[in-house]
């Protein structure tokens, strides 16, 4: 076919080599979604064939059979729309913009409980549904720890309480 000055090439499509890149891509994606644990798994909203793919796999130990079960899961994974899967991929690695910025509000958080005690009115708007005793309890035993030069359990858990809340809060009250 040759091309005249007025005549643009006829676009046919991504190349084979492309192709091969995006099943490759999607069959990688598989393998981190069946090396997570059934817990993680079942936090990501995914379709159900594709769920009990994965589950299969999971189970399977012989190599050839392994192999066969991923490349079901790429080929599955062809009519579902990967990027909500690798959003929340990233976000249970903690890889994601919006996991980040939850974490670091929640240390800034924390920091403000152990430094000013008032700071547990902010927290009561923040998270009206916290339970503030058990919150100030703990932070009490955080400061005894820390004066007694003691491992810092009750700050640990404090973290974890805030993380816990901050689970359940609207995706915007985190980022504020």
């Amino acid at each position: 076919m040759e091309e005249t000055d007025n005549e643009l090439p006829e676009y046919r499509g991504p190349s084979k080599s492309q192709l091969k890149r995006e099943m490759t891509a999607l069959q990688e994606l598989g393998e981190e979604l069946v090396g997570l644990s059934r817990e993680r798994l079942a936090k990501i909203d995914m379709p159900e064939r594709l769920r009990d793919a994965i589950l299969d796999a999971q189970r399977i130990t012989k190599h050839e059979a392994r192999r066969r079960q991923m490349q079901y899961i790429g080929k599955i994974m062809r009519d579902v729309d990967a990027g909500p899967l690798r959003e929340a991929l990233d976000e249970l690695k903690g890889l994601s913009a919006a996991a980040n910025a939850r974490q670091h509000h929640l240390e800034n958080l924390r920091t403000r409980l152990m430094e000013d005690e008032a700071a547990f009115g902010d927290l009561a708007r923040e998270f009206p549904a916290a339970d503030i005793q058990h919150l100030r309890q703990l932070r009490r035993n955080a400061l005894r720890e820390a004066e007694q030069g003691r491992p810092p359990r009750a700050y640990r858990e404090l973290f974890r309480e805030l993380r816990e809340l901050g689970g359940n809060a609207p995706p915007g009250d985190a980022e504020a």
